[in-house]
């Protein structure tokens, strides 16, 4: 298994750590409200958290050709953005593929679609996120795309794409390149307000108005 892949450029990877220091949910104020993937795929474990750049797959409904292939294209700090169609039948990765993702250097997955094996994926700390669970394993038979744009939870993911995806109840946001640094600005002035919004309760809390 292949257990290295190549590096971001540093100042990309230093832009991501950026977006770690903030919520999806304060991340989605600053973008007014868009981009943010619908509630039903959430983490497969409270806690879960990634962000990365957008690997797009999309593969058949129930089946994973595709998605085992696109181990071939993983960069380092890439999350696997898996159009499954939602599909309730059939699992289209597990444990195996999880951490195989994590060990060719993604931070994580999000998966329009099930997935299985949620108690392994969260002992192995793999981030998963996804529309459901079932035991159900995939096919393998095809077609598919990998690295081209697709559409998940009502979102566009393209190539490149920044993805923050907190387990802690906000869920996924997709961040074009383009508006990173626009969000960046705009999230901290948000952050800066809801302190100040916080000191003031405090305030009111300590003078003991009720």
């Amino acid at each position: 298994m292949k257990l290295r892949a190549p590096a971001l450029a540093a100042p990309y990877g230093q832009l991501l750590d950026r977006f770690r220091a903030h919520s999806v949910a304060n991340l989605g104020d600053a973008l007014d409200r868009l981009n943010i993937v619908d509630g039903g795929i959430a983490p497969v474990w409270q806690g879960a958290k990634a962000v990365g750049t957008a690997l797009p797959v999309l593969t058949v409904a129930g089946d994973h050709k595709a998605v085992i292939a696109a181990l071939e294209r993983i960069r380092h700090g890439d999350i696997l953005v898996i159009n499954a169609f939602g599909h309730d039948g059939r699992a289209v990765i597990g444990d195996n593929l999880a951490q195989r993702f994590a060990a060719y250097g993604a931070v994580g997955t999000v998966v329009d679609g099930y997935v299985r094996d949620a108690a392994i994926i969260e002992g192995l700390g793999v981030p998963v996120f996804a529309r459901g669970l079932t035991p159900a394993g995939p096919f393998k038979n095809g077609p598919g795309a990998i690295g081209e744009p697709v559409a998940i939870g009502g979102v566009v993911v393209n190539p490149g794409d920044i993805v923050a995806a907190d387990g802690d109840g906000d869920g996924v946001i997709v961040i074009p390149p383009h508006r990173a640094q626009e969000a960046l600005t705009s999230v901290r002035e948000i952050v800066a307000r809801e302190a100040a919004l916080d000191a003031e309760v405090d305030a009111l809390r300590n003078a003991g108005v009720r």
